[in-house]
């Protein structure tokens, strides 16, 4: 059974926690795009973690942890990871490598970074972790592929001829220091080093675990917002958000994939530029990003402060949709308890008319939220183990959110550990 986890919104919808918790009946779990620009948060028994390139199944000693071949593979950033939680008392968890994997390069981060640099104040708030150069290489077809680097006179041959070709940018475009390429060629011969005992054929490896009648867990990056395609381009990812992908990137039958749970936040965040209808600022926002999470909304890679909203059932009914949600995992409703009101953005003003389908970029620059007041219950419900026994106006706020998305809520978060959860049926 391939269930997938993916966001409805931004990104840091809380997917790594859920991911977590439904790891405890998981066989595998894959991370099947993106890189190390975004990151999960996860509180269990050894701590608090913040993951970035691993799969949120690694604390398991019964799981294996895949990364398969639609990730920006940062090979250091991995080896350091697995090294940061190993340390920290985890045992050492068992990880394959797709040998389709692309290798994210040292001049990735630095083209990304010097990109940023040229634009200014038009720039697209990227991490600068080296995700859009990696992924333009990708499919321009000048990408090395891990299998690549187990071919040393080919590798060679290779690395030649990329450089050539980033060096002229670098001199010409970015007037910074140009690549040694002996010194980029000893460098792939140690990420090869590192990555050798962990490298396999992982789409042979899941067809073989589906045969079995394995479960796995299929891990987005991000949320349906920041997809290249129907996210709020410019603004966005350089990797499909979509569970759709999590085929393509684990290298699996589509039709394999059964259920998907899309995670959807009981309020708004974001992290970098974008259109954000429901954004709010100032001491509003303020006190929402310092109650949010678990010590705070701020990005889990970056540390900056996430640009806060109330929860917008236009964005979030679209985003499901675009995920194929089978069920959704509401998270974070806790923080909401200390609202007389709970406001929610039903609907988008654009040009004097309201719509509740979410639009293309431009036109979700003229939009404004259309609110509807939602009575608070005012009140702290962690601890609650019971739909049931949450209070009547917060009963009332998720089912009110369900209809809005069209699909039901069957897990609510009411705290950040991993046991803080209600199951309700679906």
């Amino acid at each position: 059974m391939v269930k997938a986890i993916v966001g409805a919104n931004w990104g840091d919808e809380g997917k790594g926690k859920i991911t977590d918790m439904l790891g405890q009946e998981a066989d595998i779990i894959v991370r099947y795009q993106g890189g190390s620009n975004a990151g999960h948060t996860i509180i269990n028994e050894y701590g608090k973690f913040a993951l970035h390139l691993l799969p949120s199944g690694v604390f398991y000693k019964h799981t294996t942890s895949v990364i398969g071949n639609g990730v920006a593979l940062n090979i250091p950033y991995l080896f350091k990871e697995i090294k940061s939680i190993v340390d920290r008392g985890v045992p050492m968890p068992k990880i394959l490598v797709s040998d389709r994997a692309q290798i994210m390069m040292p001049y990735h981060i630095l083209f990304d970074q010097y990109e940023e640099e040229r634009l200014g104040g038009k720039s697209f708030g990227s991490t600068k972790s080296g995700i859009a150069p990696f992924y333009s290489d990708k499919y321009a077809k000048i990408g090395f592929q891990v299998s690549e680097l187990f071919d040393e006179e080919l590798l060679r041959e290779k690395v030649d001829r990329v450089c050539e070709m980033k060096n002229i940018l670098l001199e010409h475009m970015y007037h910074k220091p140009l690549i040694d390429k002996d010194e980029l060629f000893a460098t792939l011969l140690e990420y090869r080093d590192m990555v050798a005992p962990y490298v396999a054929d992982v789409s042979a490896f899941l067809h073989e675990a589906i045969k079995e009648g394995k479960n796995i867990l299929l891990e987005g990056q991000l949320g349906a917002l920041k997809d290249p395609d129907f996210g709020i381009y410019p603004m966005v990812t350089s990797s499909s958000t979509l569970a759709a992908y999590g085929a393509i990137g684990a290298g699996i039958p589509p039709y394999e994939i059964k259920d998907i749970v899309s995670v959807v936040k009981a309020y708004s965040s974001a992290v970098g530029a974008g259109e954000f209808v429901s954004e709010i600022f100032g001491e509003e926002a303020d006190e929402l990003r310092r109650r949010g999470g678990d010590g705070g909304e701020y990005g889990a890679t970056t540390g900056r402060p996430r640009r806060m909203g109330w929860f917008d059932a236009v964005a979030s009914r679209y985003g499901c949709k675009m995920q194929g949600a089978t069920e959704v995992a509401l998270t974070v409703l806790d923080v909401l308890g200390y609202l007389d009101e709970v406001p929610v953005c039903v609907g988008y003003e654009i040009d004097g008319v309201v719509t509740k389908d979410f639009p293309t970029t431009a036109k979700l620059a003229k939009a404004k939220p259309v609110y509807v007041n939602l009575p608070g219950w005012k009140c702290d419900i962690r601890g609650i183990k019971k739909y049931e026994d949450l209070p009547e106006n917060c009963r009332a706020y998720i089912e009110f959110i369900e209809k809005e998305l069209e699909v039901p809520v069957t897990m609510i978060s009411n705290g950040p550990g991993r046991d803080e959860i209600i199951y309700r049926n679906k």
